[in-house]
């Protein structure tokens, strides 16, 4: 045999090729739409935060229509009369009530100025042999059941509060204003220092009279009214509408004046040698009706350095 090649067979070579860079990730971020129930929360809480603000507009309207909208212009402010019962007289002056007459638009007045004076509210009416006593009248209403009419204090005892005649007078020590105005701030003052305060109606705020009044028909009537800082008790001589007795005090120079009722009523003055005059009628004193009831708008001398 000769030589036989013997030839091995090939082995074939495998090779696998692997992708080995990291296959990309996509991040996928999901937008869930908000519930109907959030949506309808939101809408009802903008809903309340509207009603609130109208709510607080409103409000403030309210209160800026009730104390500050009263339909005539006003003088003096609460803060300035509370100012001018603080003031300490330097100088005091001989207690006296002068009297003069005049007739303005058809309406006869008597005028009565108050220097000197002290005021106070008292439940007594005063005596007419009592020397101390210048002039006195009434000062706040009352009901058939005895409640006051306006808001009331007595030597720093609140006996009534009630804001719906705008006109009032406060007296502390030697002091006495009027003014016009439905704050309380006044009172509050006069009843923490122990001072007198009442309300009536307005004739005339800083020179100007209301566009209506309560008080209807033809009586004599009262007020006290203010020219400057001269305090003056204003009485007709004769029946008039409150119309034009409040015109003719007007047109007379009052800058404020509140009514005070008891037209006519008796009372008296005193002139600057003491002797006493007669207001009204002396036949109706004393008063014997609503007696404790009445609270008295006294006038007294007050004792000179």
């Amino acid at each position: 045999m000769g030589d036989i090649n013997m030839q091995k067979p090939e082995v074939p070579i495998i090779i696998i090729e692997r992708d080995e860079q990291p296959q990309s990730q996509e991040i996928v971020t999901n937008v869930v739409a908000p519930s109907r129930k959030r949506k309808w929360l939101k809408r009802i809480l903008a809903l309340a935060a509207i009603g609130c603000l109208m709510v607080a507009v409103l409000a403030g309207y309210y209160l800026w229509n009730y104390y500050c909208n009263i339909g005539v212009p006003v003088s003096v402010t609460p803060k300035q009369n509370i100012e001018k019962l603080q003031q300490f007289l330097v100088k005091k002056v001989a207690p006296k009530v002068v009297m003069t007459s005049d007739s303005i638009l058809g309406v006869a007045m008597d005028f009565y100025a108050i220097h000197g004076l002290k005021a106070s509210i008292e439940f007594e009416e005063p005596d007419t042999a009592d020397t101390s006593v210048y002039l006195y009248c009434r000062s706040v209403d009352h009901k058939v059941d005895s409640t006051y009419i306006g808001s009331l204090v007595v030597n720093g005892e609140e006996r009534q509060s009630d804001t719906h005649r705008l006109g009032y007078m406060a007296m502390l020590g030697d002091n006495t204003v009027i003014g016009i105005s439905r704050s309380e701030k006044v009172k509050d003052f006069v009843q923490d220092q122990g001072g007198s305060f009442f309300r009536q109606f307005i004739l005339v705020s800083d020179g100007t009279i209301p566009s209506h009044f309560f008080l209807h028909g033809k009586v004599e009537r009262r007020a006290i009214g203010r020219i400057n800082d001269q305090l003056y008790y204003i009485a007709t001589r004769n029946k008039e509408t409150l119309w034009d007795f409040a015109d003719a005090l007007r047109e007379y120079g009052f800058i404020d004046a509140i009514y005070i009722t008891g037209g006519a009523d008796y009372g008296f003055y005193r002139d600057k040698g003491g002797v006493r005059h007669d207001i009204g009628d002396p036949a109706d004193y004393p008063h014997t009706k609503w007696k404790g009831i009445i609270p008295w708008l006294v006038f007294r001398s007050s004792k000179l350095p």
